[in-house]
């Protein structure tokens, strides 16, 4: 994990992504890459081409003051930070700079929901997550204490989440935290005989790691929804991590054979960590 990219817009939920990014770079020796996008105004795009300049060089230095204060923490003595202003079209450029970096992980807040209102929806947090090829960490709240002893990865244990399952693994592995694989068997899905179940993750496990060693580790529980399952195991057994597969562009939903909704990023308490498929 030697990098590790903060996309920020200085609001208080960006300052808990980059305490959080902090602590984890100081634990894997990692450089943080402090992010903000500047999205100039269509008038500023339509003026001609000397005012375009002129207001773009403001917005600039603007940003530019604004990381002097932002990172002016004393959680980032020690650690390289670069910090990087960039003017953005659309969000997946994110994606790129993670990749022109080479970088292992993105850490961003959120608000999470808020009331009626499911802030992930449409925000930039998930436009981030839809066009991420490396796992997007999603923090909520000050993360006082971040160390990930406990992960649960949920899963359907179709073909197609393999590959997120191996990544998460891998990257559980590199942060130390136990892995705990749920199964959620629930009327909202495609409700399943324990026979069925059992036959389906042993074939997910002999496929995807060659043998079954992995099987104690699996945990099926019944529940009234997938989404309540995951946030009810993860609680029951102390988790400090939920991890999530997505389908990148079409959202965090569609990972189970129903659909997985944003509520699990939106109604946990804890991080959320997501592996595209």
């Amino acid at each position: 994990m030697k990098k590790i990219i903060v996309p920020v817009d200085f609001s208080e939920h960006s300052e808990y992504a980059l305490e959080a990014a902090a602590n984890l770079a100081k634990k894997y020796d990692s450089e943080l890459i402090v992010l903000h996008m500047l999205e100039l105004s269509k008038a500023v795009l339509t003026a001609e081409e000397n005012t375009i300049n002129e207001e773009a060089v403001f917005y600039l230095k603007l940003a530019e003051q604004k990381f002097i204060d932002f990172l002016d923490r004393s959680y980032l003595e020690g650690i390289k930070v670069t910090p990087i202003v960039k003017h953005f079209k659309v969000w997946s450029e994110v994606n790129d700079v993670a990749n022109k970096h080479q970088a292992s992980l993105i850490v961003m807040g959120s608000h999470g929901a808020s009331g009626v209102k499911e802030v992930l929806v449409g925000s930039n947090t998930e436009k981030v997550v839809r066009h991420a090829d490396i796992p997007v960490l999603v923090i909520k709240h000050n993360p006082i204490l971040l160390d990930f002893e406990i992960g649960v990865f949920a899963s359907d244990f179709s073909e197609e989440a393999i590959a997120p399952y191996l990544n998460a693994r891998k990257t559980f592995e590199t942060l130390g935290a136990k892995m705990n694989l749920v199964y959620v068997n629930s009327p909202d899905g495609n409700f399943r005989s324990s026979p069925e179940i059992d036959k389906r993750i042993s074939l997910f496990l002999k496929k995807a790691d060659g043998d079954l060693d992995n099987l104690e580790n699996v945990h099926v529980v019944s529940d009234y929804s997938v989404e309540k399952g995951i946030l009810n195991f993860a609680n029951t057994i102390g988790a400090d991590l939920i991890a999530v597969a997505t389908h990148g562009r079409k959202g965090l939903a569609h990972f189970f054979e129903g659909s997985i909704s944003e509520d699990i990023a939106n109604h946990s308490t804890l991080p959320v960590m997501t592996f595209k498929i």
